[in-house]
């Protein structure tokens, strides 16, 4: 991990910032864990997973808002989960515009729906600055505390681990080579 350590160091926030642009959760999960382990600033991960997610998500509330009917009848494939969108909005609200980033499969399309459906800019930008800044600070947050468990568990049980990986490759090895030796003994003789 030392020798790519320079490499995530100069790349690496420009990873986050791009990776929050689109749906990045495991980008911020894994900037995370590296900051854990010291190799990124957990504050920087997350001042530019928020910033990464407002600016796409923003973004794409004026593609709804000024193009939107066109947007979605030029990608059908859109459709349903733009549907599902437009439900949860009607029924939520303002709840929905604050955890939309956290329901699978219509991230990337509830900001466009909800410029579509003419929610004003004022509102829109003040409960996704809020949703923005606790999806990063949540996100980040699993990805540093989920690196301390794994971290911890792997030093107190890494011999138990290694014997385990071992066992498992002495397994497979035994299973090809009593595979091969069927197929072989199952082979006509000429």
């Amino acid at each position: 991990m030392e020798s790519i350590a320079p490499l995530i160091q100069e790349w690496g926030y420009l990873a986050v910032f791009l990776g929050a642009t689109i749906e990045g959760e495991s980008i911020i999960l894994t900037a995370s864990f590296l900051a854990h382990e010291g190799y990124l600033s957990l504050w920087k991960v997350m001042a530019l997973a928020f910033v990464g997610t407002l600016v796409a998500d923003q973004v794409l509330y004026h593609v709804g808002r000024h193009y939107g009917s066109h947007f979605l009848d030029r990608f059908p494939k859109f459709q349903k989960p733009a549907d599902r969108a437009f439900r949860l909005l009607r029924r939520y609200g303002n709840a929905y515009i604050m955890i939309f980033r956290f329901v699978y499969g219509i991230r990337i399309i509830s900001p466009i729906i909800i410029g579509v459906a003419g929610i004003e800019p004022k509102r829109f930008t003040i409960l996704n600055v809020i949703a923005a800044a606790v999806w990063s600070v949540l996100s980040c947050l699993a990805g540093y505390y989920f690196a301390h468990v794994v971290m911890e568990v792997f030093e107190q049980y890494s011999k138990y681990i290694l014997y385990g990986l071992g066992v498992l490759l002495l397994i497979g090895f035994i299973v090809v080579k009593v595979k091969k030796w069927l197929r072989n003994k199952a082979e006509p003789t000429a």
